[in-house]
């Protein structure tokens, strides 16, 4: 598309996490520091939340990325199991052979048997749940259930919850209130500030081999953070479209008007209301004033 135009590698905007791409802002590596002391520690549950588009997957991966060869990881990208199904995906996940007829209490026993020998090699199970908002209550309930294998010293499996703002109503069901009070460290990702945008940008850029001057002027920008709300997977969405359509018109630099019929072309932006509102808002409260003083 626009690669040989920009004198770009790769695609710099794609919507597929990526940690090549992983630009560390503050509320990601605070959220990265956090996972880190929370599994230092040993802690059993672990949560992180934030809205759709805020980086949660690309987190986990950064996240998995850093384990060093003490821990063990297991990931899995759809939690929406009955328990007994999800068991078994943690099962595949550390490679624990099981034949077709394992029932669920031999199940049981040779996950357990698998988490006492890591832990004889002095290893840890981390085991990270995306979009964790969709599991079941039951499953919830079953895997803090199973976490409650620990030796004196530490527990044999930790769990980091990765999902979106529903997870926290669900974790407010009543069944599974004991959950609820064993997850010590949390982090919610918030969205990325209009400094944060732009930096976030230009990294992207650098990242996919662009080396010249600034490529999206100052207020192209500044439109990109208003109308994507700061939330990454808008911001590379409205970018790559305007950078098709400045390619379209043989444009060297994105200018605002690039942005604008960008995100008018993404109808899930944030488009904040015309300035014209504001002054018409402001023109129904002045003439409401007076109308009341009047009245007295």
């Amino acid at each position: 598309m626009y690669r040989s135009h920009f004198g770009l590698r790769e695609m710099p905007f794609g919507i597929t996490p990526d940690t090549s791409f992983a630009y560390a802002c503050n509320t990601h590596q605070e959220a990265l520091n956090t996972l880190l002391v929370a599994v230092k520690n040993g802690e059993g549950f672990i949560k992180i939340t934030g809205e759709v588009g805020t980086g949660k997957t690309l987190l986990c991966r950064r996240f998995l990325a850093t384990l060093d060869q003490n821990h063990v990881s297991a990931y899995i990208l759809n939690p929406y199991l009955e328990p007994r199904t999800l068991l078994f995906a943690l099962a595949e996940e550390l490679g624990v052979a099981l034949s077709r007829g394992t029932d669920q209490h031999q199940l049981m026993k040779e996950l357990t048997r698998a988490l006492l020998n890591f832990a004889r090699q002095g290893k840890t199970v981390v085991l990270c749940l995306d979009e964790a908002q969709a599991m079941p209550v039951e499953s919830l309930e079953a895997l803090r259930l199973f976490t409650n294998l620990e030796t004196e010293k530490r527990k044999l499996l930790q769990v980091v919850l990765f999902g979106q703002p529903e997870l926290d109503r669900k974790l407010e069901h009543a069944s599974i209130r004991q959950l609820r009070q064993r997850i010590t460290f949390q982090y919610r990702l918030t969205a990325l500030t209009r400094e944060e945008v732009d930096h976030y940008v230009t990294h992207r850029l650098r990242v996919a081999g662009y080396r010249g001057n600034r490529l999206f002027t100052r207020p192209a920008a500044r439109l990109v953070h208003r109308f994507s709300g700061g939330v990454p997977r808008l911001i590379n969405i409205i970018s790559h479209k305007a950078m098709l359509l400045a390619y379209g018109e043989g444009a060297q630099q994105l200018l605002p008007i690039h942005v604008r019929k960008a995100a008018m072309d993404t109808p899930i932006v944030h488009q904040p209301r015309p300035w014209w509102w504001l002054g018409f808002a402001m023109l129904l409260l002045s003439v409401g004033g007076i109308g009341w003083m009047v009245l007295a």
